[in-house]
């Protein structure tokens, strides 16, 4: 359906919690050691930066997502605005990039694990005491016990998505809550423990020099990705405007003062030697507790020792916060994969639903086997994997800084933002620049590794989504549509990357009641078969103001299920003529303005609709009064006035004009379709004019291949007379639509509607979108 009012039953707090909860992963217990081995001390500022560029990003990704909360994330506001081509780019980063991010979450998982298990060891009969997690040799490649853990992992959270467990506000409040607890009562007591004597190594707060703070921002960036997430469920927020803003920018800042404060504590507990030992690498957080926890608690006069309490407890807070995160991940992936599906960027059936889980069993499949991969053949190097997700990401952060740059400068009508970003342009340019030279400091083999995925997603696009896909993007059509101003390098690159898709010539067939209107599909497949396309007929179902558009209301569902039924039934006992024919249902508040905003969303080439009272067109044209002072029309309309649809000899009234130019080309396709014998009918004031009009009329035939039509001329100069009495003999009339000005038509009324009324056969009204100044759309022509 086109549209859906998701409950608002996420607060605040939630939205807060599902941030910070995908933020406060790896980030926080595995980067650290790996980060002060790259920048000494300083990896403190390398945290800050890192969060400052998230922060700036995090506007961005604010006003887009209060301006389309219905997106579903940075894909949505990058294809439409930049097109397709980034589209692919966008989308794929985003997933690939996520399998990483779940790998190196995986990653963190196992390496805790190895921690809490080392030592344990179960007897296996004929080979001894075996440790649970085992070191394995698969040929060449040996699989270390963190490497084993997090494939264990990784299966068990693909397993999750696969059968369909959900993840809610409440459950991630929950975890969030307990993860802060524990870290607070870990900064609390590691602050009593803490000395900056060890925060300098050999004396110095920079060991490895200024230069490797940007490296080491650079590594970091990956505990940063989650707060784009929250964009994702902005239509479930309750006052989105006002909340989502607050919760991304506002996590943001929460997981950045909480990084800081952490990482400083870990830097007063642990020399800077130590952060190169294997045990402290894996497990920062782990040793840290060691040395925090490592006191007795006198109580009632016993001393109750803290040290087993204290690491187990942040031993299993990092289980639950890189679990928390991976699982995040995995399930953002099947929403990006839905989203390119749905747009053909990539096949649909990537996106089939599980006939028992009900979830996208292949798509959860193909990023499953990509984490496995990434474990097994990278998980020796974490840098590898976090780098790797954070330089997809901000490719993807990069492209949506330019999205809303192109939002604002073309301004679109579905563009409307309750928030907005501040100093503007300057801040989403700063976000631009600073993501693109973040990439510059990153690990040279992820960068490649990365960048490999992006050269594969711009083959992709123009090997298989250029000629599927039918989206535009604003940008390259606002360049198109002034070629003429625009530099010639930039129309060139704006036409090479079009879309191809939109080439398949598509008629819409709006249908208000499936039981009656079966000859509208019968006269649309003669259009789309003469023009090598395809036929969506779409039931519009009008509900009252007072009814919301709520996916999954079952009042909804009944009409769909009813509708899908009984357009099935009408595609079955319809003659189409072989042509593809796609059913689907929209509900909306407004049947005829749902027309054409249809028509503008699926790029349609005709419109083919049924006439009715009371409705736009009986004023001679298809537009409403508003609309035709305002817009264009968005392609052809054939309104036809149903009495019976017979083909056997058909009437083309013409003067001439964009209208008449229609009605040719449909008589055209009815003779070489169905072999319709046509008439063609001009009306000249005298007899004296008759020759001049047989000479117009002739040549007006050539130019439209209607050479075989029989040539009619009437001398009497009464139009709308001379229409009726032509249309006895024949059983199908195609008119075009009134080129008179609405006020006019107020006043004088119009010939179109009153033919349709004196005859007695069945009536095509034609109308061809024209560019008309607004004297034209007063006055008429």
């Amino acid at each position: 359906m086109s549209d859906e009012d998701l409950a608002k039953d996420l607060g605040l707090i939630s939205a807060l919690a599902i941030g910070i909860g995908t933020m406060i992963g790896a980030g926080i217990f595995v980067l650290p050691g790996i980060a002060a081995q790259e920048a000494g001390p300083v990896v403190v500022i390398s945290f800050i930066i890192g969060g400052v560029i998230a922060m700036i990003n995090a506007f961005s990704v604010s006003e887009l997502g209060t301006a389309m909360p219905k997106a579903g994330g940075a894909y949505y506001y990058i294809n439409r605005a930049l097109g397709p081509l980034f589209g692919s780019i966008s989308g794929m980063g985003d997933w690939i990039g996520l399998a990483f991010a779940s790998a190196f979450y995986a990653i963190g998982f196992g390496g805790y694990l190895a921690d809490l298990l080392d030592g344990v060891v179960v007897p296996v009969p004929g080979l001894g005491e075996l440790a649970l997690l085992p070191t394995i040799a698969l040929g060449p490649l040996v699989l270390t016990d963190i490497q084993i853990g997090a494939v264990i992992a990784g299966i068990a959270f693909v397993g999750v998505n696969y059968i369909g467990a959900k993840e809610t506000g409440g459950i991630q409040t929950a975890i969030v809550t307990i993860l802060l607890g524990l870290l607070t009562i870990f900064a609390i007591i590691g602050f009593f423990s803490f000395d900056w004597g060890t925060v300098a190594a050999d004396g110095s707060y920079m060991p490895e020099g200024a230069g490797a703070i940007l490296p080491g921002a650079a590594l970091v960036f990956v505990s940063y990705l989650g707060y784009a997430k929250i964009a994702t469920i902005g239509e479930e927020l309750k006052n989105p405007g006002r909340n989502l803003p607050i919760a991304i920018i506002g996590s943001v800042a929460i997981v950045m003062v909480i990084y800081a404060i952490l990482v400083t504590i870990l830097l007063g507990l642990i020399p800077h030697e130590e952060f190169f030992l294997e045990t402290v690498e894996d497990a920062p957080m782990s040793y840290a507790a060691e040395i925090v926890f490592d006191y007795q608690l006198p109580v009632f006069g016993f001393d109750i020792p803290l040290l087993g309490a204290g690491v187990t407890s942040i031993t299993i807070a990092a289980l639950l916060a890189t679990a928390s995160s991976a699982n995040a991940s995995i399930l953002a992936s099947a929403r990006i994969n839905f989203a390119m599906g749905r747009d053909k960027i990539v096949s649909d059936k990537l996106n089939e639903i599980h006939p028992r889980f009900a979830t996208p069993y292949r798509s959860i499949a193909v990023t499953g086997a990509m984490i496995i991969v990434f474990i097994i053949g990278l998980g020796e190097t974490v840098e590898i994997l976090s780098s790797a997700a954070s330089v997809l990401h901000l490719v993807v952060y990069a492209l949506i800084n330019a999205s809303l740059i192109v939002f604002r400068e073309t301004n679109p009508p579905e563009y409307d933002p309750d928030f907005e970003v501040p100093f503007y342009p300057f801040l989403p340019i700063a976000g631009f620049f600073l993501s693109l030279a973040l990439v510059y400091f990153m690990n040279n083999r992820a960068t490649l590794i990365a960048g490999a995925f992006v050269v594969f997603a711009v083959v992709w696009y123009f090997a298989y989504a250029r000629s599927e896909t039918e989206l535009e993007g604003i940008l390259g059509n606002y360049i198109l549509d002034r070629s003429e101003e625009m530099p010639d390098i930039a129309v060139s690159a704006a036409s090479a990357v079009q879309p191809e898709g939109t080439d398949e010539y598509t008629v819409v067939v709006p249908v208000s009641n499936p039981r009656t209107e079966s000859t509208l599909l019968s006269l649309a497949s003669v259009l789309a078969k003469a023009n090598d396309g395809r036929v969506k007929a779409v039931h519009i179902v009008e509900v009252p103001d007072q009814t919301p558009l709520r996916e999954g209301s079952e009042h909804i569902q009944r009409i769909d299920a009813e509708s899908q039924k009984l357009m099935s039934q009408v595609r079955e006992r319809t003659e189409t003529m072989d042509v593809p024919v796609d059913v689907r249902t929209v509900v909306s508040h407004r049947s005829v303005e749902e027309v054409f905003d249809v028509a503008r969303r699926d790029n349609a080439d005709t419109v083919v609709m049924g006439w009715g009272p009371g409705r736009s067109w009986s004023a001679g044209r298809v537009e409403g009064a508003f609309d035709e002072l305002a817009h264009d029309l968005p392609c052809d309309f054939l309104v036809f006035n149903d009495r019976g649809l017979e083909t056997e000899r058909v009437l083309v009234p013409t003067a001439g004009g964009p209208d008449s130019d229609l009605s040719a080309e449909l008589a055209r396709h009815l003779r070489d379709q169905v072999g319709s014998e046509i008439t063609l009918l001009h009306v000249v004031d005298t007899e004296a004019d008759g020759e001049t009009g047989r000479e117009f009329l002739e040549t007006w035939a050539d130019e439209h291949d209607l050479e075989d039509a029989s040539i009619r001329i009437d001398t009497s100069g009464d139009v709308e007379g001379a229409i009726a009495a032509a249309a006895e003999e024949h059983t199908l009339l195609v008119i075009g639509a009134t080129e008179r000005g609405l006020l006019s038509r107020l006043f004088r009324g119009t010939l179109a509607y009153d033919v349709v009324n004196d005859v007695e056969s069945s009536v095509i009204m034609a109308e061809r979108p024209t560019s008309r100044s607004l004297w034209e759309r007063l006055f008429g022509r």
